[in-house]
C-alpha cells in the first residue's frame, strides 16, 4: 500500500513539473504553485519512500567492518542497528508530531497550510516505526531482548552521568562524532547513523528544542531541484522496461562487435549513451550488463574482466550529465547545475579515451552471431536507438539552451520515455509502468532520506563551528602548500570516504566545506566539482571496499576477490586520467566557457 502511495506521489509530480514547463515556455502563463506543490509532494516521496526501502530492506549501508568480528558478535551488532533505527524513527514522529502542533495555523507563502510539509513525515516515520520494530522483533527472542535491554542501560547511564556530574558530562559533539562512527562500524544504514548521532546531539544540547530535529528532516527533503532524481532514475528504469537499452546495444554489437575488443568498446559506449538518460550509475550498470554479460559468457569472454571493465564505466560516467552525483555535489555546494553538467563532459570523454584505449589492447575478436542468436532487424534496431538517442540530445539541449532546469528537463525525459518510447516498442504496460514507479520511488526515497538525514547532521556540525574550524585549518594548508596540493589533499579524501560512506554521502559532507575553501585558493567551483565527482566514483567502485563495485560483482554473478586483478589495470588508466584532470583544470572548464556557464 505504501510503496504504491509513493509511486502514485512520483507520478503526481512528474505531471506538476511537466505542466509548469509546459504552461510557462508554451502558453507564457506560469502555474504559480506548481513549485510550492512539487516540493510538498517531495517530502511525500522522500519520507513514504523511506519507509518503503527499509521494509524491503534495502537502505544502503556498510558490512565491511562488521564482517571482522566474531558471527556472535555480528548477530548482536545486527540487532542492535534495528533498535537504533527505531529509536531515530520514533524521535521523528514525535518531534514530528510537536512540530505539527507548533505550526497550527501557519501558512505557507502562497497561503497553502503549513502541515502538508510536516503531515508525511509524521506518516512516513510513523511506517518507519512499524517496519523497524518488525525487523527488529525478527532476531532470536533472547538477543532482541537483551539488546533492548542494553540500549536502555547505555542510555539512562550517559543520561546520569551527565544529570549527575555536570562538570564531567559528555559534550554534544563528542556524542555526535562518536555515535557517527559507531554507527558506521556496526552496519547501521547510513541515512539512520547520520540521523541517530544528530539526534543524541540534539537530546544532549538542552537549548535545543527537539522539534528543529523534525524540522531539519523536513527541511533536507524540501528542495525542488533534487527532484531530478527520482525523476532521472524513473526516466532509466523506463527506458530499460520499454526495450530502449536492447535495441542500443544490439545496434552497437552489429556495428562495433567485430571490432579488436569490441565487445569491450560497447559496455563503454552503452554505458555513456545510457548516463546521458538514467542519472543512476548503478541502474546504468544494470541496464548494461544485464545485456552484455550473457553475451559476454556466450562468446567466452572472460567475465571477471567484462565485470570490472563495467564498474570502470561507471566512474567514467560519473560526470556525464544528467548524473545524480553531479545534482546532489550542485546543490550542496551551491554551484549552478548545468555549469556543473557541461563541465563534466570533457572530462567523461578523456577517461572514456583512456578506457577504450586500454580495451583494444587488451581485447578480441568475437563472433557476433553468438552474442545475439536471436537477432532483430537491421531496420528496427536503428530505429529503436534514434528514440533513444532523441531523449539524450533533448536533454543536452534543455539544459545547454536554458529552457528548462535539470528538473524540468528529467520530468519531460520521463514523459518522453513513457509515451514516446511506450508506443514506439509497446512493450509497457499498465501494471509494468506502476511496476516503475514504486521501484524508482523506492531507490529515490533511499538516496534522498540520506540527504535528509545529513541535513540534520550538517546542522549539529554547524552549530558547533566544525566546517569553520577545517575551512581555516585547510585554507592555511592550501596557502601554505599551495592550490594544487589542497587539489590532491581533497582529491584523497574524496576517494577514501566515497569509498566508505557509499558515494553520496561523502559529498553531502565535503561538498559544501571543501567548495568554498576551493575558491578562496582560486579554484574554479566547476573544475573543484568535476574532480571531485570523479574521485568520489573511483573510491565508490574501486576495491577492497567500494560498495559500487560489490553491487557490480552481484548484478554480473561474478566475486569481488576474481574481479579486482583483471579490473587494475582499468583502474590504472582511471588515474592516469583523474591526475590529468587535477593538473589540468581546462579540461572541465572548457567547454562551459565556450558556452558562457563557466
Amino acid at each position: 500500500m505504501l510503496e504504491h502511495l509513493a509511486g502514485l506521489t512520483l507520478a503526481a509530480n512528474v505531471l506538476v513539473v511537466f505542466l509548469s514547463v509546459i504552461y510557462r515556455y508554451f502558453l507564457h502563463d506560469p502555474l504559480d504553485w506548481a513549485e510550492e506543490v512539487a516540493r510538498a509532494l517531495m517530502v511525500v516521496l522522500v519520507f513514504f519512500g523511506a519507509a518503503t526501502v527499509l521494509g524491503r530492506g534495502r537502505h544502503a549501508g556498510i558490512d565491511v567492518f562488521r564482517e571482522m568480528f566474531p558471527p556472535a558478535w555480528r548477530i548482536c551488532m545486527t540487532q542492535i542497528c534495528c533498535w537504533i533505527v527505531v529509536a531515530v524513527a520514533v524521535a521523528l514522529f514525535i518531534t514530528a508530531c510537536g512540530l505539527f502542533i507548533e505550526t497550527e495555523g501557519q501558512v505557507t507563502p502562497l497561503g497553502l497550510p503549513h502541515w502538508i510539509n510536516i503531515l508525511p513525515v509524521i506518516i512516513g516515520s510513523f511506517f518507519i516505526v512499524a517496519f523497524g520494530l518488525a525487523n527488529a522483533l525478527e532476531g532470536p527472542p533472547r538477543q532482541v531482548w537483551l539488546t533492548f535491554a542494553a540500549g536502555l542501560a547505555v542510555a539512562g547511564g550517559v543520561w546520569a552521568w551527565n544529570t549527575l556530574l555536570p562538570e564531567m558530562a559528555l559534550s554534544p559533539l563528542s556524542l555526535l562524532v562518536v555515535s557517527a562512527m559507531g554507527s558506521v562500524v556496526i552496519g547501521v544504514p547510513i541515512a539512520f547513523a547520520l540521523a541517530f548521532s544528530a539526534l543524541l546531539y540534539f537530546l544532549a544540547d538542552p537549548s535545543l528544542p527537539m522539534v528543529v530535529y523534525a524540522q531539519q528532516l523536513a527541511a533536507g527533503a524540501d528542495h525542488f531541484v533534487l527532484l531530478a532524481i527520482p525523476f532521472f532514475v524513473l526516466a532509466g528504469l523506463t527506458m530499460e522496461a520499454n526495450g530502449m537499452s536492447t535495441r542500443l546495444i544490439e545496434l552497437l554489437l552489429r556495428l562495433m562487435g567485430r571490432m579488436r575488443g569490441g565487445l569491450n568498446l560497447i559496455s563503454i559506449v552503452a554505458t555513456a549513451l545510457f548516463s546521458g538518460i538514467s542519472g543512476s550509475k548503478l541502474a546504468d550498470i544494470a541496464a548494461v550488463s544485464g545485456i552484455i554479460m550473457p553475451a559476454v559468457r556466450r562468446t567466452r569472454q572472460d567475465p571477471n574482466d567484462a565485470a570490472g571493465l563495467l564498474a570502470c564505466t561507471a566512474v567514467m560516467a560519473e560526470t556525464i550529465p544528467p548524473c545524480v552525483n553531479l545534482i546532489i555535489f550542485a546543490f550542496v555546494a551551491n554551484i549552478s547545475v548545468g555549469g556543473l553538467f557541461m563541465a563534466g563532459i570533457v572530462p567523461a570523454a578523456l577517461l572514456a579515451l583512456c578506457l577504450s584505449t586500454v580495451a583494444i589492447v587488451y581485447g578480441r575478436r568475437i563472433d557476433t552471431r553468438e552474442a545475439f542468436p536471436v537477432r532483430r532487424s537491421l531496420p528496427r534496431l536503428i530505429g529503436g536507438s534514434l528514440v533513444a538517442l532523441v531523449m539524450v540530445m533533448m536533454i543536452g539541449r534543455g539544459v545547454t539552451a536554458g529552457v528548462a532546469t535539470s528538473t524540468e528537463i528529467s520530468a519531460f525525459a520521463v514523459v518522453y520515455a513513457l509515451m514516446v518510447g511506450g508506443l514506439a516498442f509497446r512493450e509497457l504496460t499498465l501494471r509494468s509502468v506502476v511496476k516503475l514507479l514504486v521501484n524508482a520511488a523506492s531507490m529515490a526515497g533511499g538516496i534522498l532520506f540520506i540527504m535528509s538525514a545529513a541535513s540534520g547532521f550538517a546542522f549539529a556540525l554547524t552549530i558547533e563551528q566544525i566546517p569553520s574550524a577545517m575551512s581555516g585549518m585547510l585554507v592555511s594548508f592550501g596557502h601554505t602548500h599551495g592550490s594544487l596540493a589542497f587539489m590532491v589533499l581533497a582529491t584523497l579524501l574524496m576517494v577514501v570516504f566515497g569509498a566508505v560512506l557509499e558515494g553520496a554521502p561523502a559529498l553531502i559532507i565535503f561538498g559544501p566545506l571543501l567548495t568554498p575553501i576551493a575558491a578562496q585558493l582560486g579554484i574554479s567551483s566547476l573544475h573543484f566539482g568535476t574532480v571531485m565527482v570523479v574521485a568520489m566514483g573511483f573510491g565508490l567502485f574501486a576495491p577492497p571496499v567500494g560498495l559500487g563495485l560489490f553491487a557490480t560483482c552481484a548484478m554480473t554473478g561474478t566475486r569481488m576477490q576474481d574481479v579486482a586483478r583483471p579490473m587494475a589495470k582499468y583502474l590504472a588508466v582511471l588515474l592516469f586520467g583523474m591526475v590529468l584532470l587535477v593538473l589540468f583544470p581546462a579540461i572541465s572548464l572548457w567547454l562551459p566557457n565556450m558556452l558562457g556557464m563557466g
